[in-house]
């Protein structure tokens, strides 16, 4: 199962860059922080040969020998992109890269591991706040027919972070960018997804018309809250899964797959449970049937399924302040569970989520690095994964116009 699980993605990621599974552990006050490769892009230059079998220098790299150029014919510009080699052989020069990854202040640790895992240095901006309270967002460079990535979770304070990537994407549609790509590893307001009584706003929606009204012309997201929040926007989204992060992490603990049973929190989380009990060796599935009284308020009843002398895996998209997760775990405990993992992609941590999650009810708690976790949130059972790697994989795939879809197949 390890085995299967570390090479998820050995069939699509590029030779020349690190698998976007690949993590390297540290260790950091009591807890495991697990950072992505800083592996940069290795360039091969091969000699040119003469056609005898010896190398010759005067070609340059990467230039073969009476290999025939085509141009259009009566093109200016055409011969404009070729530079005169030794015996008349013509070289392309190589177009330099549009490619452009920015990043604001909600989350600039993950932002430059992207940066690292595609070979190149963040973009230039200044962000600065005015006493009032406003946002002023500066491009430092020139992305005037760039494709523009802006690398932005918008975590607490959210609507300060939300803000400030608006002002962004605007910045960058003024700056004659070609493209802009809104990269949101935590999406704020996915919660406010429907109606559930009358008289209330959906707020994911209306977050999705800021975004798209700003200028963004394509958005990724990594684990939304419902898969229904991609059809709020009117522009193309890309929804990744933080899920073969943690699976691989899951699988280089070894545990046997007929001890495993992997636990739904609640009942809106079945899909998402499903899918991850799938990718353990098709693991058993339980269900905690919770009864929620009020917001950040819930009430566990019951257990639907087997879990005794079990390792239960809970698997939720965020943790918040930790009364769902934490009441599910008191109840496998109480049913005979002879360990409880919590898996999660967002880490939010509202207090008093660190008393809950620290009060030993969990053998260990998993969390990605969407959302920046402070110092003093930091407890000897957390262990944090990064998905640096996964969305450099990701933006790399959409800049190429190649496959999304094949990284979680």
């Amino acid at each position: 199962m390890a085995s299967a699980m570390a090479n998820c993605m050995s069939g699509t990621a590029s030779t020349s860059r690190p698998s976007c599974c690949s993590v390297m552990p540290t260790r950091h006050r009591g807890s495991t922080v697990i950072r992505a490769s800083s592996t940069f892009q290795e360039t091969l230059n091969l000699p040119s040969t003469n056609g005898t079998g010896a190398s010759t220098s005067n070609y340059g790299s990467g230039v073969i020998p009476d290999r025939p150029v085509l141009e259009l014919a009566g093109s200016e510009q055409s011969n404009r992109r070729y530079s005169n080699f030794p015996n008349g052989v013509k070289s392309p020069q190589q177009p330099k890269s549009r490619l452009r990854v920015f990043s604001g202040t909600a989350n600039p640790a993950l932002s430059t591991e992207v940066a690292h895992y595609l070979g190149m240095d963040l973009g230039k901006v200044k962000v600065k706040r005015f006493a009032d309270g406003e946002i002023y967002v500066q491009i430092g460079e020139s992305i005037r027919g760039c494709d523009v990535f802006l690398v932005q979770p918008t975590c607490p304070p959210v609507n300060d972070h939300l803000m400030e990537l608006l002002v962004m994407i605007d910045a960058c549609k003024r700056a004659s960018a070609r493209s802009i790509t809104a990269v949101i590893p935590y999406y704020g307001y996915a919660r406010a997804d429907r109606k559930t009584q009358g008289r209330e706003s959906i707020a994911a929606k209306l977050t999705a018309n800021l975004i798209t009204e700003a200028g963004a012309d394509r958005v990724l997201a990594m684990d939304l809250h419902s898969g229904q929040c991609v059809g709020y926007f009117d522009i193309p989204v890309d929804h990744v899964y933080g899920e073969s992060v943690v699976l691989d992490y899951l699988a280089s603990k070894r545990i046997a797959t007929g001890d495993l049973v992997v636990v739904s929190p609640d009942v809106g989380g079945v899909a998402r449970a499903r899918a991850f009990a799938k990718k353990l060796n098709d693991a058993p599935l339980a269900i905690v049937d919770k009864r929620r009284s009020a917001h950040n308020v819930s009430e566990v009843m019951n257990l639907i399924g087997d879990v005794k002398g079990k390792v239960a895996v809970l698997v939720d998209d965020m943790i918040d302040t930790a009364g769902t997760i934490t009441n599910a775990a008191k109840v496998l405990r109480a049913e005979g569970a002879r360990e409880v993992y919590a898996c999660t992609s967002h880490a939010v941590f509202s207090p008093p989520a660190i008393e809950r999650l620290s009060s030993g009810v969990f053998e260990e708690v998993i969390v990605t690095n969407t959302i920046p976790v402070a110092p003093q949130n930091v407890f000897p059972e957390l262990t944090i994964l990064s998905v640096a790697n996964l969305l450099g994989e990701t933006i790399w795939r959409v800049y190429n116009a190649a496959s999304v879809q094949a990284l979680r197949d």
